[in-house]
């Protein structure tokens, strides 16, 4: 045992930390030291932790009873024996019953009562006067076969619950395994070893002793020579189930152990290194011990964590909840933290950038210059459907006169009746917008979590301003398309005049802008025309001028693919469910050919409908326009019957048609620059002045400005975790940094030779039933003699176990199993009795003439 004191005090420190870690809200990579108890069903983890502390405690029952990890920290205390739970702060348990209890409906209130199982620990400390400080995870026993109402998997729930505990390099693990079974077939020693191949980590432990077979033992085994592990094995008698059922008291248990270790030939030699008490000192020693191995990495840890809280808590250190002028501080603090916030996301200022996605004013950006043009393009009208608007309203105008001329009336009209259409994708930007201040503000009031009072009121008072200037902003947008409505001005400079109406031909359905033959957008899409399996898609680097549609295989753009000419080229929407889950459009002839090899679409999707939506805007910059609702078809306008006959109307039909579209140009041109003007003034800026300057003023007049200052419950508990969780880390590393690093403590034991140990374990046969003790009396297989020799008559039972017999007889000197420990050699093989040569290292056939005499039976 060490006797360093800043050792000893650091267990509860360790402690101390994992309630904190375990409380708290963060995600914490910090592995703290304690002992996993891992064992099979019925191998007797429970009793040995209830040995530890003295009482009755533990849930028992038939099949799965422990269905959470409970993590037991045994606390020493002079001032009584009580037990408290870190999920029932302040409350004491001083009756264990109770304490049972709790455990079984915390474990139902997680688990549900259909023995399903759950990773989430229980937290227990438990205070005695008769248990040396300790922390140890008791977890559910490893099981092969569901039974009952357990799960199908139960089997694999457990594991991978085990698993998440001893895979950490700062846990050590207790494998519980009985005397009477077969100790190669050990679960839990199979785990260790996958876990911990060089059992620096693995302490053994050997239960039931008691139950052995009359005439075996488990001596070699506790003396570390047969499957020797590094840190050895230990053995301990735990209450059998009549003792439990019978309310045994375990001080009487404890005492009846000590008398059977002390009265067994077998063990009486080792007694004072077996029983309960011996292993708690062992645990608490390996236990100290391993916290000072692992006292460098662990204070790393610790100190990279603390600075990571530091800013954090300092704002708690003088925390006052009740102080009026700590509220009014806090308020101020939060409101001008909002208006900041606000500000750097539709500004895009400020170093809190998102790198993922777009948000804020970005967002707003791409509504104003790619989805609200695009919108615009969408009411692109219907020829014939004009056509047939145009002729009717000359043919009314001129009633019953002949009309030599076209009546400039019937422009106006059918102009105004145009611009009425475009008040609908107006309003829709205005739509768009507001949903995305909304969800900006939304953003921005995250950060005031912890006075969930003053950020539903804030909430409140903006959204209200941000729908007021919403309807401000419509009636705006309902009074600019009144202005268009109440004057054409034909004098408009980009108007092409009624002298040129007639003469000016304009290519509607393919018109482009004047952009050149330049890179207009590059970027990944996925293209759906690459296979027969329905559904599929090839994801290529598309590379979009104003003339044509590239894509290469990757964006190094050396392997180029196919390259699609956008003449005569339109573009219209594809159904999600057709592109399974991505988003998507196609790309069309209007000529009705193929565009590329045998398909007469390119189908082209994306992960989102933002990226979609930016691809649509840039093919209507390199001009090419979405479907309209109903394409003219060849012919369709000379034989369909609404058609005129008349050529003089079809001239002033084609004259109107052309004035039509040079003003409704210059009127979208104008809409597209004053809509996003007249949002941005009158929703955005004013929004941010009003943040600003009458947010605070709106909250105090509510008059209860010092209860919306009032924190969350979970804030006061995240503020209190927080604190409680500093201060350990503070704590620990100050009994660190005065911990004597020359302690001198056990060191770790020398590898042995722990090869036994394999994933294809398999029972050995012993006969008459009986198990672990025969062998682990018998030698390995690969130390046993070959050669068929003659084995002597049988001994009476117990012989193995008798103290006083110098050594095994001659006919079994090979059956003595070879040391493993590597520090020691091998005990020399004693002579024949009678014989004065030395004995050999196999033992020879005797000749036929001197073969000995085999003694008779007595009878």
């Amino acid at each position: 045992m060490t006797t360093n004191i800043g050792m000893e005090q650091l267990i509860p420190l360790v402690n101390q930390l994992q309630d904190a870690f375990s409380h708290t809200g963060q995600q914490l990579n910090i592995d703290l030291p304690q002992i996993a108890v891992v064992g099979g069903q019925s191998a007797g983890k429970s009793s040995v932790l209830e040995n530890f502390v003295g009482k009755d405690f533990l849930p028992r029952g038939s099949g799965i009873v422990t269905r959470r990890p409970l993590v037991l920290q045994l606390m020493t205390s002079k001032t009584g024996e009580w037990g408290e739970f870190l999920h029932c702060k302040g409350k004491k348990f001083t009756d264990f019953n109770e304490i049972r209890k709790e455990i079984e409906e915390e474990t139902d209130r997680m688990t549900g009562s259909n023995k399903g199982i759950s990773p989430i620990p229980i937290n227990l400390r438990v205070h005695s006067p008769h248990v040396l400080n300790l922390t140890l995870v008791d977890l559910p026993g490893m099981t092969k076969v569901a039974v009952g109402d357990q799960p199908v998997d139960i089997e694999a729930q457990i594991r991978e619950m085990i698993l998440q505990f001893v895979t950490k390099e700062n846990c050590l693990i207790l494998a519980v395994s009985p005397a009477n079974a077969d100790l190669a077939n050990s679960d839990a020693l199979k785990m260790a070893k996958e876990v911990d191949p060089q059992g620096v980590r693995t302490i053994g432990v050997i239960t039931k002793l008691d139950l052995m077979d009359e005439g075996t033992d488990a001596k070699q085994i506790l003396e570390n020579k047969l499957l020797p592990l590094r840190r050895g094995y230990i053995g301990v008698v735990n209450r059998s189930q009549k003792d439990i059922d019978g309310r045994k008291d375990i001080r009487a248990a404890l005492g009846a152990e000590k008398r059977f270790f002390l009265s067994h030939p077998s063990y009486r030699h080792m007694a004072e290194k077996l029983g309960t008490p011996h292993l708690q000192k062992v645990l608490n020693q390996q236990l100290t011990n391993h916290i000072k191995d692992t006292l460098p990495t662990l204070q790393s840890k610790l100190q990279k964590q603390m600075m990571d809280m530091e800013k954090e808590v300092e704002e708690y250190k003088n925390y006052k909840p009740d102080d009026p002028g700590r509220k009014t501080k806090a308020m101020l603090q939060m409101i001008q933290a909002f208006n900041v916030s606000f500000e750097q996301l539709i500004e895009g200022t400020g170093a809190s950038i998102d790198t993922l996605e777009l948000s804020g004013g970005a967002k707003i950006n791409r509504i104003f210059h790619e989805r609200f043009p695009y919108e615009l393009v969408k009411m692109e009208f219907d020829e014939q459907s004009l056509r047939k608007e145009i002729s009717v309203v000359i043919q009314n105008i001129h009633a019953i006169r002949t009309g030599l001329f076209t009546p400039d009336t019937a422009f106006e009209e059918i102009v105004k009746s145009q611009i009425k259409k475009l008040k609908a994708p107006a309003i829709k930007c205005v739509d768009m917008v507001s949903t995305e201040l909304m969800n900006v503000l939304r953003k921005c009031s995250e950060k005031m979590s912890r006075y969930p009072m003053l950020r539903d009121e804030t909430d409140r008072v903006v959204s209200t301003h941000v729908r007021e200037r919403e309807s401000k902003t419509k009636q705006q947008v309902n009074l600019l398309m009144e202005c268009e409505l109440a004057y054409i001005n034909t004098n408009h400079e980009d108007f092409i005049g009624f002298a040129n109406a007639s003469q000016k031909g304009v290519d509607r359905g393919t018109k482009k802008k004047s952009v050149g033959n330049q890179v207009i957008r590059k970027g990944w899409l996925n293209l759906h025309n690459v296979s027969f399996i329905k559904g599929s898609s090839k994801e290529f680097w598309f590379a979009l001028s104003a003339e044509q549609l590239t894509w290469f295989k990757d964006d190094e753009e050396k392997d180029k693919k196919f390259i699609l000419s956008l003449e005569n080229i339109r573009l219209r929407d594809m159904e999600k469910g057709f592109m399974s889950s991505k988003f998507g459009f196609a790309l069309y002839s209007t000529e009705q050919r193929n565009v590329y090899k045998d398909y007469r679409q390119l189908e082209l999707s994306a992960e989102t409908q933002d990226v979609v939506d930016s691809w649509k805007a840039s093919f209507l910059r390199a001009g090419v326009y979405p479907e309209r609702t109903s394409e003219i078809k060849d012919g369709e306008s000379s034989g369909s019957p609404a058609a005129s006959l008349d050529p003089q109307l079809e001239r002033q039909v084609e004259t109107i048609r052309n004035l039509v579209d040079s003003y409704m140009a210059i009127v979208n041109k104008t809409i597209r620059d004053l809509i996003p003007k007249i949002i941005m003034t009158i929703m955005i800026n004013e929004t941010k002045e009003f943040i600003k300057t009458e947010v605070l003023a709106h909250l105090y007049s509510t008059g209860n400005g010092t209860d919306l200052m009032e924190e969350s419950a979970d804030e006061a508990e995240r503020r209190n975790t927080m604190l409680t969780m500093y201060h350990s880390l503070k704590d620990a590393l100050k009994a660190m940094s005065e911990i004597n690093t020359k302690t001198v403590h056990a060191s770790l034991p020398p590898p042995v030779d722990n090869s036994w140990i394999h994933e294809e374990s398999s029972p050995t046969h012993v006969p008459n039933g009986t198990s672990s003790s025969l062998s682990a009396n018998r030698p390995p297989s690969s130390v046993r003699s070959s050669s068929p020799a003659r084995r002597p008559p049988s001994r009476p039972a117990g012989a193995f176990s008798r103290s006083n017999v110098p050594g095994p007889p001659p006919s079994q000197a090979p059956s003595l199993p070879p040391p493993l420990m590597p520090t020691s050699a091998a005990p020399p093989i004693p002579n024949r009795p009678g014989s004065t040569r030395s004995a050999p290292s196999i033992p020879r056939r005797p000749a036929p003439g001197q073969r000995p005499t085999i003694p008779q039976r007595p009878t």
